[in-house]
């Protein structure tokens, strides 16, 4: 792979002709927090009902491209659209009734339960002439079982432990029922066996036709659920498209430096990192 150089793999939103208008895209965009930008002229179309994730390393701008999808960043050039519509020419309420954000480490207000973390997420369904109805109940009822809380819902969000209370914000993300769902990190605090709880049901969502945004960082984990994998280095896009033909052992060492073989996963055929033994300076024998 030549460095620096984008390798885009058919992400099949479109064949030919004019681009795919339909989902998020981004177009040219650059993104900083000061003089430096952190993603530099980066356009990508995230395939509309794929579930794409999100890898590179830390500070590569994953994280930070994931916040201008979900309008929390506005691009200092370029722009973000969905269906082909600016995201900043639709009024708030409009946006959060199809994007949804679950962000790294968000805080609950003091003294909230899981309940009432949770019905916060139907607000954007409700208007001077919408007000609360049993849809909303029923809502949040199916995302406290879905996120496995149910049993929690009438606990204090801050008595939760970390995963606890990550699973307590994605059920307020599936109860806000949004066809985009922009997750960063969301495995962070969860046990092994909850990482996998949440991505499977990442993977459901997904075949109900919801997109699925996710940064992460397991590179097997990456590998295994996404239908589109983005590769990130240096606030570029490097490679894009199926995890199969984008994940290989001379990506992972340029961009990840890490010396490695990819093998396929044994029970799922999907391509698998397995880490060459690392040499420490000095070692002999």
């Amino acid at each position: 792979m030549e460095k620096g150089k984008p390798v885009t793999i058919d992400a099949g939103t479109h064949t030919g002709g004019a681009p795919a208008v339909q989902g998020l895209s981004a177009r040219e965009v650059t993104l900083s927090y000061g003089a430096a930008p952190v993603v530099k002229g980066v356009s990508l179309e995230v395939p509309h009902g794929g579930l794409t994730v999100i890898v590179g390393p830390n500070g590569c701008g994953k994280s930070t491209l994931l916040k201008s999808f979900a309008r929390v960043l506005k691009p200092v050039s370029g722009h973000i659209a969905l269906h082909g519509r600016d995201v900043r020419a639709l009024r708030g309420r409009d946006f959060a009734r199809q994007v949804a954000l679950l962000p790294q480490s968000p805080i609950a207000p003091e003294g909230i339960t899981v309940q009432g973390l949770v019905r916060r997420g139907r607000h954007p369904h409700h208007t001077l002439l919408r007000q609360w109805s049993p849809d909303d109940d029923r809502a949040i009822a199916l995302a406290l079982e879905r996120a496995g809380m149910t049993e929690l819902a009438e606990a204090q969000a801050g008595d939760l432990s970390g995963g606890q209370r990550q699973r307590a914000w994605i059920a307020m993300v599936l109860a806000q029922d949004t066809e985009v769902i922009l997750l960063d990190e969301p495995t962070t605090f969860l046990d092994i066996s909850h990482q996998y709880d949440l991505l499977e049901l990442c993977a459901e969502l997904n075949r109900d036709g919801r997109t699925i945004v996710a940064v992460l960082h397991d590179l097997n984990q990456a590998a295994r659920f996404a239908s589109h994998l983005v590769v990130m280095n240096h606030g570029e896009v490097v490679a894009e498209g199926a995890p199969h033909d984008v994940l290989t052992a001379e990506l992972v060492a340029e961009v990840f430096q890490l010396d490695c073989d990819i093998v396929p996963d044994p029970r799922t055929a999907t391509p698998m990192v397995i880490p060459h033994e690392r040499v420490r300076a000095g070692k002999t024998g």
